[in-house]
């Protein structure tokens, strides 16, 4: 878990992924540009230590899609459009400092 934690300090938004789960991360990624932010997405089943990175988020009981905004783990795509549906998503990017107002 050291490894997730280093990336998703370097970054204010982080979402890893894998190809069989594309499509919800590309519309996770969509949403967050939308509010004028840049995501760092890491897809695991092409990097080359994707699998460690895979099994230390499972073993946390993180499933794929993980989102992480300021360091916190959000959760998935739901958790994600629940956010916004709230318009709790916009605040929570600003307060990381992925996006500034």
């Amino acid at each position: 878990m050291d490894m997730v934690q280093r990336l998703v300090a370097e970054k204010p938004v982080v979402v890893f992924s894998n190809s069989s789960c594309s499509c919800m991360s590309h519309s996770i990624k969509s949403l967050i540009c939308n509010f004028g932010a840049n995501p760092t997405v890491y897809e695991l089943d092409g990097a080359p230590n994707g699998h460690q990175i895979e099994r230390a988020l499972l073993q946390q009981g993180h499933r794929l899609p993980a989102v992480f905004i300021g360091k916190e783990f959000i959760g998935g795509a739901r958790e994600v459009m629940s956010l916004n549906l709230r318009s709790e998503l916009g605040p929570l990017l600003i307060k990381a400092k992925a996006i500034w107002l």
